[in-house]
């Protein structure tokens, strides 16, 4: 179960009796309160994919948690429960990323880089040379760990992410 939603489940029902007591009696902005009811109305995969949605448009981590920043509504105590969460959530795809490279080698690892991706030469060699970049995003583990073994053997300073 997802992150957002296995946080938070316990407290839909009573959001939504408090969503609708609140409005009417601090006579809040029609405007907030339609979005909180709407909200409220989703299911738990439609949370979960707004909450995907609104770290990428807040351009967060989408490992990132209230409790890892220190911003927990519930105190410091959370926080550790949080950290607890994030360490316990297992990562299953990897990003590939050249933190450096010999200057010798730069022709071989050019042509792993074309061998793993779809770029020509030039786009090739144009991200070689940006290094630190990252090569390929969202590749498992295993794939992950066989692209930076050959990129390592090239002569690149690699890592994952």
């Amino acid at each position: 179960m997802p992150l957002f939603f296995s946080k938070f489940a316990p407290l839909v029902p009573r959001l939504r009796r408090l969503s609708t007591a609140a409005a009417t009696a601090a006579g809040e902005d029609p405007k907030l309160s339609r979005i909180a009811d709407e909200l409220l109305a989703l299911s738990p995969a439609e949370l979960d994919d707004y909450a995907a949605l609104l770290r990428h448009k807040l351009r967060l981590s989408l490992t990132s948690s209230a409790a890892a920043g220190g911003a927990s509504p519930a105190g410091a105590g959370d926080s550790a429960a949080g950290a607890e969460e994030a360490a316990a959530a297992v990562k299953t795809a990897f990003d590939v990323k050249i933190e450096k490279y010999e200057a010798a080698a730069k022709i071989k690892i050019i042509k792993e880089v074309r061998a793993v991706t779809d770029l020509g030469l030039k786009e090739a060699k144009e991200l070689v040379e940006k290094a630190p970049v990252v090569v390929r995003t969202g590749l498992p583990k295993e794939e992950a760990e066989a692209l930076a073994a050959k990129l390592k053997a090239a002569g690149a300073a690699v890592a994952l992410e």
